[in-house]
């Protein structure tokens, strides 16, 4: 019998050790606020390597400042290999089975949309990081979604204000054959057509995504004589397009306009080999004179004995905003994240930013330079910031392209 009793009073000894452990992860979870973030970390590695040190920078400072109203800011991050279908079922795993207050990150403007689809059907808040396609905003916009990066209409139009300065009358169009590479084609020729009526579009040139056959693609733009290129290509088929390109002078004596080129995860592996006098957005972090700035890069660089790459600027950016959504709603409902998101403004390195209430939309800008080589590098040139808010088009023409929550 004594030993019966002494049976039963491990057991209950037993559980109330599992029911106070189970308590005390328990407050443990009530202190942390948790964000589920998704990108192509092993596809993608040059530029998402230095977002993800952009964003754990991000989540210290947010915790060295006493976190979320108090509690500790937790990111938890899945790798969608650069598939839509991963990049759905990681989303789904983070809200099932983590809890995450919220969902951020992606790269590719495909993957960013799926996941912005599974926010909508699930009601859960997405903060897209990169991926640039108008769609997200506008065509295929919800309430769920909003998104940090300046879109694809936005860098087209900082674009084609130079653009248009140029004489060059025949265009040709080089793009990823994805949604990515078909938003950015379409946006810059309808905003460059109606400021230069006279431009003509003779070759459009779509290798597939991270398979860029560069001999063929750079012939058929030869032939096609143009005089000027617009280039959407980046990654490891930009290095292969602009060696052969190179190679077989089809930049001499041509003007080619190019987004993204000016970022250094794309123009450092060029080194020497990139290209010079082309008009680009990017990120010159060695020329940016602002303290916003200033700070920004003396903290990157004090952690990491690194210089920041765009991604480094994305990534910390994107938790920045998150921290300041989830610490104005005081809430993890997402109706509440979306009120608190409508409309906010925040700091960012490049200056203030605000989320728009019509479109979701930040008014981060970009800088629009020329490309050029110095001490074997490629570099950004003559590079001005160019403000988000201002181009961008009007709430009338917003209301049109983007359906009703």
């Amino acid at each position: 019998m004594r030993q019966g009793k002494w049976f039963l009073n491990g057991l209950l000894a037993a559980g109330l050790g599992v029911m106070l452990s189970g308590a005390a992860t328990g407050a443990m979870a009530q202190d942390e606020i948790k964000i589920g973030e998704i990108n192509s970390y092993s596809l993608l590695p040059a530029f998402t390597e230095p977002y993800r040190k952009g964003w754990q920078l991000a989540v210290e400072e947010v915790n060295a400042k006493g976190g979320i109203n108090g509690k500790k800011l937790v990111v938890i991050s899945k790798d969608d290999a650069g598939k839509p279908a991963d990049a759905q079922t990681a989303a789904n795993e983070l809200v099932s089975k983590e809890g995450v207050a919220m969902l951020a990150g992606t790269f590719l403007s495909n993957i960013g949309l799926a996941v912005s689809d599974f926010a909508k059907q699930k009601k859960v808040f997405f903060l897209a990081a990169e991926p640039l396609t108008d769609a997200i905003t506008w065509e295929k916009g919800n309430k769920y979604t909003f998104r940090l990066r300046p879109s694809n209409y936005m860098q087209a139009a900082m674009l084609v204000e130079e653009a248009a300065k140029l004489p060059a009358k025949k265009w040709a169009t080089v793009a990823p054959n994805y949604e990515y590479g078909q938003s950015a084609v379409g946006v810059f020729k309808k905003l460059l057509s109606a400021k230069r009526p006279d431009i003509q579009w003779v070759e459009a040139q779509w290798p597939p995504l991270g398979k860029i056959d560069a001999g063929p693609v750079v012939q058929a733009l030869a032939q096609a004589n143009p005089d000027a290129i617009l280039n959407v290509e980046f990654g490891g088929d930009l290095v292969k397009f602009v060696r052969e390109g190179n190679t077989r002078g089809l930049f001499k004596n041509r003007a080619v306009v190019s987004f993204l080129t000016g970022e250094p995860e794309y123009l450092d592996a060029l080194k020497d080999e990139a290209p010079t006098g082309w008009i680009v957005t990017g990120y010159p972090w060695y020329d940016i004179k602002t303290p916003d700035h200033a700070a920004f890069l003396k903290a990157y660089q004090d952690k990491y004995k690194d210089y920041p790459r765009l991604g480094s600027i994305v990534g910390y950016e994107t938790i920045k905003a998150a921290a300041a959504i989830l610490t104005k709603a005081n809430s993890t409902d997402p109706e509440k994240l979306i009120a608190a998101a409508e409309g906010i403004s925040l700091p960012s390195p490049f200056g203030e930013i605000t989320f728009r209430k019509i479109d979701h939309q930040s008014t981060l800008g970009a800088f629009v330079g020329k490309t050029a080589v110095k001490d074997g590098k490629g570099i950004m040139v003559d590079s001005v910031y160019r403000k988000g808010s201002d181009y961008l088009p009007s709430d009338a023409e917003v209301e049109k392209l983007r359906p009703k929550d």
